[in-house]
């Protein structure tokens, strides 16, 4: 990756360091300080980096969305935030600087119909010669996977052997999103298709030394790329979809692998309640399985109802726009 190159480069550098010495992934935060870094660059001035009014002019100039500008913001102020503790400055220059105010997401929600729809349209696809047939299951199972478990895209995709346990019928999550390792029970009906799909495994190369649950081409890891066209190209024959769209201060998401995550979320909580279940009680549950921290990771999959109110909401804004603009 890219190196810092301002006048802050060494100090930006130890603190990723810090970061990393810490346990945090630091790709994230290294990414938001190169675009500090190359902004800092461009002035003529660099030593007006100490200045709340600089980051005002930043927040103004960068061109990224909100999310990202805020993003920015965060991370320089935990950068000078650790060079005050390192008694390197005496202030933090962003201890006063607002974030801008950010698009309201809603994203797109499968109902269960579409959900059946898309497995079946991407099991349907698994071709039958020596060369595809695993690669192609591999591809349907990771897509089940975050259909039926609410996985995250890269949570299939570094499964290793060992971390399907078919007598439980479970699966071990090492190092999430939030650094944290879960043992979550999987649906029998997924297991039964993991079984499968490890029996023709097992035949088709006995003496495979792969490491990882799903493999595909010349046996290597599968990779998020692959997923992601089929994906795509099963929304296509389904004709399910919608570009992603922006009305007033809200954005409407488009359908992508992680859609099937949020549909998780929504649709076991929705059945949960239709069931008798209290809502509070269903959360704190469905937080553990998805592997979040805390509960308002888990709130913000809440937001729509169903696919079907995700749906009337953009019909509702979309109409109001056309009205205001006529």
């Amino acid at each position: 990756m890219k190196g810092f190159e301002s006048f802050l480069s060494e100090q930006m550098e130890a603190f990723i360091a810090y970061r990393q010495g810490l346990g945090y992934d630091a790709k994230h935060i290294r990414f938001m300080l190169l675009a500090l870094d190359r902004y800092i660059c461009r002035q003529p001035d660099p030593s007006v980096v100490w200045q709340p009014v600089f980051y005002l002019k930043l927040r103004h100039e960068l061109p990224l969305a909100p999310s990202s500008v805020n993003g920015v913001l965060y991370a320089a102020r935990c950068f000078f935030a650790y060079l005050k503790r390192q008694s390197e400055h005496n202030a933090n220059p962003l201890d006063h600087v607002p974030g801008l105010p950010q698009q309201a997401f809603i994203p797109f929600v499968f109902s269960p119909r579409q959900i059946e729809q898309l497995l079946q349209a991407v099991s349907c696809r698994i071709r039958k010669t020596e060369r595809d047939f695993l690669p192609d299951f591999s591809a349907y199972l990771v897509i089940l996977l975050l259909a039926r478990c609410g996985m995250r895209i890269n949570e299939p995709l570094r499964l290793k052997i060992g971390d399907y346990r078919p007598e439980e019928k479970t699966v071990y999550i090492a190092r999430t999103k939030f650094k944290k390792d879960r043992l979550i029970p999987i649906p029998v009906a997924v297991a039964d298709q993991i079984d499968n799909y490890l029996a023709v495994r097992a035949a088709c190369a006995p003496s495979g030394p792969w490491d990882y649950l799903f493999i595909g081409r010349r046996k290597h890891k599968i990779n998020d790329t692959g997923i992601r066209k089929v994906f795509h190209k099963a929304l296509g024959r389904i004709a399910v979809g919608r570009a992603r769209q922006v009305i007033g201060n809200t954005i409407f998401g488009k359908p992508t692998p992680h859609s099937l995550r949020h549909s998780f979320a929504v649709n076991t909580l929705k059945a949960a309640v239709a069931r008798g279940q209290a809502a509070k009680t269903v959360l704190p549950v469905l937080a553990a399985y998805l592997g979040h921290v805390e509960y308002r990771h888990t709130m913000k999959y809440l937001k729509v109802v169903d696919a079907q109110s995700g749906e009337r909401l953009l019909n509702f804004a979309g109409t109001h726009r056309e009205e205001a603009c006529g």
